[in-house]
């Protein structure tokens, strides 16, 4: 450690001491939960291959047990990698207005847990300060009391209550009377402020932005009984976190008025799920810019909810407009019957939604009948089951006994996502993890014969291997370049042709055939050869690809996938991964994170990798898996 390191870590124990306690200053090592410490990013610490310094810090995790690991630095912008225990993950940015990371994390077993202190650029140095908490259940969040016409400060801190979509909360109660119109508020400067309040006969509202106040949050609401009432204080983007200020008080007259007269006009009225109401369309009415009237009406829908909405009418031919609650919009004007109008949606987020009912041609008038009942999965979806569906052979090998170069992480790319899908509650008992001298010929094809043997068509077959990959010339007229892919195991080589065949014959409702390795798109003509099989493949037919050294994974793709099935890919939030979310969430990421990732083709040609996906005969909509909760 430099010089100048050794003062600033006598400085700082100085401060420390005097205002908060000591914190130890290292350069890695052990950490104990609960207890923070210092060091600093120097230029002669060990680095990631991508050229950032790095330090190492652990601890041992209990299973089940839920932390905390924040890491701060004014010197560089952070980024925190955390593996072990049954946990692959890492960050940049934890969500408020600042640079800091934040990993929060449940180990899925016992063991040491590495915490990698690192930069988000390459050469970045400097001193941080890294806390690991152990995170108490938190079960329903502490209520707090709020009298109306006062303020109260708060923090929505990490590892605070927290929703399933990420948002951190905080929960204010205060009494109301019937007729009572409240204005609220919610102000900070370091997260994106989002309201709520609930109360008695199923009374709820909520807000994003005030028109008049940037980012803040402002509610008016016309309080419908006497009781108690709950303001809900949350953050538009998971993950949020830092200080705000509520202030609740009785509207004054104006802004009643106003709320009583426009707001509730411009917004329409409020709707349940459930409610089917009747309508008309009349001259006078509000119009759109293009001539049609318009009705409007509220409701307040949460992240992952799947609704159904319909418009019929004997006079028009009805047309739905959906507003979502960051001012996105979607539209329908025919349903599966003639000119009547439906929506099936599952919302993007939880928020005030509001339905537009209009015409299709301008000018249009008369009654209608509109509806807003819970949604339902497609036929396709609800025949998916729960539980320990997929059967899985992940192969990974690092260590080539000699035989070729060994690799950095593949065969953890295999234990990482069996813990992955175990943590998840999805993966079979039957199924099978092999790597480095386990990774055999002959063991890797009486795996697949085992465990394909036991997958039934209510199942997934899942086929993963993280390692080399090579090409060998053929005069096969199937192969158009004139090469023939192989996949290479400690003892041996597998081929294109080879595995199709030994797949051939597996009979569950969707295989995944995933595979990170040099050349792999080449498998795709292949093992993709019949309906419900889905290929992954890191890299095109003829370049390689790379490993991924920033992620501690073998290759992007392994690193990518896991987190896709850890639920990073359930767009919509309804806990179903889908064979489209899961393929636009690859594709995503390689476009943000492979960007200009060199590889070459076995004669030397220079390209960038990119992924290959082919779903074959596999629809978007059809369930890859089905997360815990669904």
């Amino acid at each position: 450690m430099r010089l100048t390191a050794c003062i600033a870590a006598v400085v700082a124990a100085l401060c420390l001491t005097a205002c908060s306690g000591p914190e130890p200053f290292g350069d890695g090592g052990p950490i104990t939960p609960d207890q923070a410490v210092r060091g600093a990013l120097e230029a002669d610490d060990d680095r990631l291959e991508t050229g950032e310094h790095t330090d190492v810090w652990t601890f041992t995790a209990a299973r089940g047990q839920r932390y905390l690991a924040t890491l701060e630095s004014g010197d560089f912008d952070p980024y925190l990698i955390v593996r072990g225990a049954g946990v692959s993950l890492e960050n940049d940015d934890s969500g408020r207005a600042t640079r800091d990371s934040l990993v929060d994390f449940i180990a899925a077993e016992d063991g040491e847990v590495s915490v990698t202190v690192t930069s988000y650029a390459p050469g970045e140095t400097g001193d941080y300060r890294l806390r690991v908490r152990r995170i108490r259940d938190q079960g329903e969040p502490e209520v707090q009391s709020l009298r109306l016409g006062r303020s109260r400060t708060g923090t929505l801190e990490a590892g605070g209550a927290r929703r399933e979509s990420g948002q951190y909360v905080a929960i204010h109660e205060f009494e109301g009377r019937s007729g009572d119109v409240v204005d609220i508020r919610l102000t900070s400067g370091d997260f994106d402020p989002y309201l709520e309040i609930s109360g008695p006969d199923g009374f709820a509202d909520a807000n994003d932005d005030d028109p008049n106040d940037g980012l803040n949050s402002r509610l008016v609401a016309a309080l419908p009984a006497d009781g108690t009432y709950r303001i809900t204080v949350t953050s538009y983007t998971p993950g949020q976190i830092g200080r705000y200020q509520l202030t609740a008080a009785t509207a004054d007259a104006a802004t009643a008025a106003q709320w009583s007269t426009g707001m509730e006009a411009a917004a329409g009225s409020r709707l349940s799920m459930g409610d089917t109401i009747r309508g008309a369309l009349a001259a006078g009415d509000e119009q759109l810019g293009s001539g049609e009237y318009v009705d409007g009406y509220r409701f307040i829908g949460s992240r992952g909810q799947r609704v159904r909405i319909e418009a019929t009418s004997s006079a028009f031919d009805t047309y739905l407009m959906l507003t979502l609650p960051d001012g996105g919009q979607r539209e329908n004007d025919d349903g599966p019957d003639g000119t009547d109008a439906r929506m099936d949606e599952v919302l993007p987020a939880d928020g005030e939604y509001v339905i537009r009912v209009t015409s299709y041609a301008p000018g249009e008038t008369g009654a209608y009948r509109l509806s807003l009942s819970a949604g339902q999965e497609s036929e396709r979806q609800q025949g998916v089951q729960a539980g320990q569906r997929v059967f899985a052979v992940m192969v990974g090998v690092s260590d080539y006994g000699g035989t070729t170069s060994n690799l950095p992480y593949t065969d953890e790319d295999a234990v990482n996502l069996e813990a992955e899908l175990r943590r998840q509650g999805v993966l079979n008992p039957a199924s099978v993890v092999l790597t480095n001298a386990q990774a055999t010929r002959a063991s890797v094809t009486a795996a697949i014969q085992r465990v394909a043997a036991q997958a039934g068509p209510d199942d997934v077959f899942l086929f993963f291997f993280s390692g080399h990959g090579v090409q060998h010339p053929t005069t096969s007229d199937r192969e158009l370049d004139g090469q023939s892919e192989h996949l290479v195991l400690r003892d041996g080589e597998i081929s294109d042709v080879e595995l199709a065949r030994m797949l051939g014959n597996v009979r569950a409702r969707l295989s995944m055939i995933v595979l990170d390795a040099c050349f792999s798109g080449g498998f795709a003509r292949e093992v993709v050869s019949r309906p419900g099989v889905m290929g992954v493949f890191s890299s095109e037919e003829d370049l390689t690809s790379m490993v991924a050294d920033r992620f501690q994974a073998g290759g992007y793709l392994s690193h990518f996938l896991r987190t896709g099935l850890a639920g990073r890919a359930d767009e919509n939030g309804d806990r179903l991964v889908t064979a489209g979310e899961l393929a636009t969430y690859l594709r995503r990421q390689f476009r943000s994170e492979v960007h200009g990732v060199e590889a070459e083709t076995s004669d030397g040609q220079r390209n960038y990798q990119n992924l290959v996906i082919d779903r074959g005969g596999v629809q978007v909509d059809d369930v890859v898996i089905r997360l815990a909760g669904a």
